[in-house]
């Protein structure tokens, strides 16, 4: 694949690679740290033809770029944890009603107002279950600045493909992060394009919620002569409402199944020196930068063998390799800047409640003699 070298920021490719990927339309609320995106797209996309809005709060926000991707167009919209907390309600409806949309959640310290300016992981267990019901949540985090731009292009992909929001998960460390990274040329990014699927039958024939059990709703472009109907209400096939017994179960079975039955399709990770490890590190995100030049020094100054596991894909979880390494170490470390909200689906996955810890949430970055000390205490 055809590579290029940008100078940016995290936030600046999130938006670049919105564009790169086919993204016509943004709608936000400046909240630091994420602004940045809204500031480049405000520029980008009105100059091939798609439109960037600031609307007058964060609820507004995604209702638009809710209503964008009911037009057919890839929508975009970008905030911090506070504004994923406003926009929660509308996030249930986009599920429930199968919207495809890109969410950039540049986390900061929490909760409420907390540390604005400040890094943090504290927005893991909010993107599994940001509204209440039940659904699948996908959810891709970014570890690199080159990631800031190839995981935003993965999550429309698959906003496309599973016809629901995925979020992107940066900090505030990557999304400020100003230096070097290889990305996709444009050409390959635009020729990796995954439109969502369309019915091309007769209109009277065109069942948009009546897919196969482990599939997502065909959701035809707007004013091509499709008629459907959205509602936040259980529904049947067409969309309209129903609390027939079983057209409700099938429903929520069938938000759950289109992801569960296709994670091989959703599941990224990365695994940095684990083949020879003693000991083994789960962490993600700008946490993961720390994570590698610990084991470095590690390996190289001190004889102990370690190795990371990366989850890329957040959720839904790899619960099978987490699991299949939970077997192979007898010391698992788990390093986030949270109070371990990713360290329970690890016990989960692993099966095990030995894991170890190392955690901070006083919105400053872990050094790697952070964690050099932790490990050296197992």
């Amino acid at each position: 694949m055809s590579q290029r070298e940008v100078i940016s920021t995290g936030n600046q490719l999130a938006a670049i690679a919105a564009v790169d990927a086919g993204c016509k339309f943004f709608a936000g609320y400046p909240l630091t740290p994420s602004s940045e995106v809204m500031h480049v797209l405000s520029d980008m996309l009105p100059a091939i033809g798609g439109a960037a809005i600031q609307m007058e709060d964060e609820i507004a926000g995604v209702a638009a770029a809710i209503g964008a991707g009911m037009s057919g167009v890839r929508t975009l919209t970008a905030t911090s944890g506070p504004g994923i907390s406003l926009k929660a309600e509308n996030l249930g409806l986009a599920q429930m009603t199968e919207i495809p949309l890109v969410v950039v959640n540049v986390m900061r310290g929490g909760p409420s107002t907390g540390l604005p300016t400040r890094v943090a992981q504290g927005d893991i267990a909010q993107a599994k279950n940001p509204s209440h019901g039940d659904y699948k949540s996908i959810t891709v985090c970014a570890g690199t600045l080159a990631e800031c731009y190839t995981e935003t292009v993965r999550a429309f992909n698959l906003a496309d493909r599973f016809m629901q929001p995925v979020f992107v998960l940066l900090d505030e460390t990557l999304g400020h992060m100003h230096g070097k990274a290889m990305i996709p040329t444009e050409e390959n990014t635009k020729a990796g394009i995954v439109p969502r699927a369309t019915f091309d039958g007769k209109p009277e024939d065109y069942l948009p919620y009546g897919a196969e059990q482990d599939q997502p709703a065909v959701l035809n472009p707007m004013f091509k002569g499709y008629r459907y109907h959205f509602t936040g209400l259980h529904h049947g096939s067409t969309g309209f409402p129903t609390e027939e017994i079983e057209t409700c179960r099938k429903l929520i079975d069938r938000l759950f199944a289109k992801v569960d039955e296709h994670t091989d399709e959703i599941e990224s990770n990365e695994e940095y020196m684990v083949e020879d490890a003693d000991i083994l590190l789960v962490g993600y995100g700008s946490a993961s930068l720390a994570i590698k030049e610990a084991i470095n020094v590690l390996r190289d100054e001190h004889g102990i063998k370690v190795g990371l596991f990366r989850p890329i894909t957040i959720w839904p979880s790899p619960e099978e390799r987490m699991f299949e390494l939970g077997q192979k170490f007898d010391k698992v470390l788990v390093v986030e800047l949270n109070q371990g909200q990713y360290l329970e689906e690890v016990q989960r996955s692993m099966g095990r409640r030995d894991i170890h810890k190392l955690t901070k949430t006083n919105g400053r970055p872990f050094s790697p003699a952070d964690i050099i000390e932790k490990v050296k205490e197992l």
